[in-house]
């Protein structure tokens, strides 16, 4: 019978250790995401698949906040993060370092998540929008590409921690697959 396995037994990397560690090609980027339980959801998600960096845009909330620490659960602390009041700058400038700009979000040409596969070793920054509004339109005209998550259902929306967690993990497993 299978026995889950104890935390210490989990063999987790320490703070210290986790900001020293090689980091996986991909950024994350909150276009005027308002929730702070969203917010600390996407740090643990990044936390969990050694993201570069996350860059909190707009009005999106930053640390420390016990808003966003209820839901990070201390990855505020390990994954390395950066508030961008402008986030077309930020772009422009993340593509003069060689990511490439992947909205999430749902246009007339976008492409389905389970459809892309990143380039060997790709730089990605993932955008990801407001709980309403969702990505800004310069913010999509301004991306490489559009990713959509494919949806069965009557809602065609998922919560924005929800959808983050879905597109870094499988971008992550998409990139590991190429090692």
């Amino acid at each position: 019978m299978p026995q889950k396995i104890t935390l210490d037994a989990l063999n987790r990397l320490s703070t210290e250790a986790f900001i020293e560690a090689g980091k996986n090609p991909i950024v994350v980027i909150l276009d005027d995401v308002r929730s702070m339980n969203n917010v600390g959801s996407v740090f643990r998600s990044g936390d969990a698949f050694l993201i570069e960096k996350l860059y909190l845009c707009g009005i999106t909330p930053t640390p420390p906040h016990r808003e966003i620490r209820k839901t990070a659960l201390g990855a505020e602390e390990s994954v390395a993060w950066e508030y961008c009041e402008d986030i077309l700058e930020l772009v422009q400038g993340l593509k003069q370092e060689g990511y490439t700009i992947a909205s999430v979000e749902q246009t007339d040409s976008g492409v389905f998540l389970n459809e892309f596969t990143p380039a060997f070793n790709q730089k990605i920054a993932i955008v990801l929008g407001n709980e309403v509004d969702g990505v800004s339109q310069a913010v999509v005209d301004a991306s490489d590409i559009i990713l959509e998550i494919p949806q069965q259902g009557t809602k065609h929306s998922l919560n924005i921690s929800v959808a983050a967690g879905i597109v870094i993990y499988d971008i992550w497993a998409k990139l590991q697959a190429q090692k």
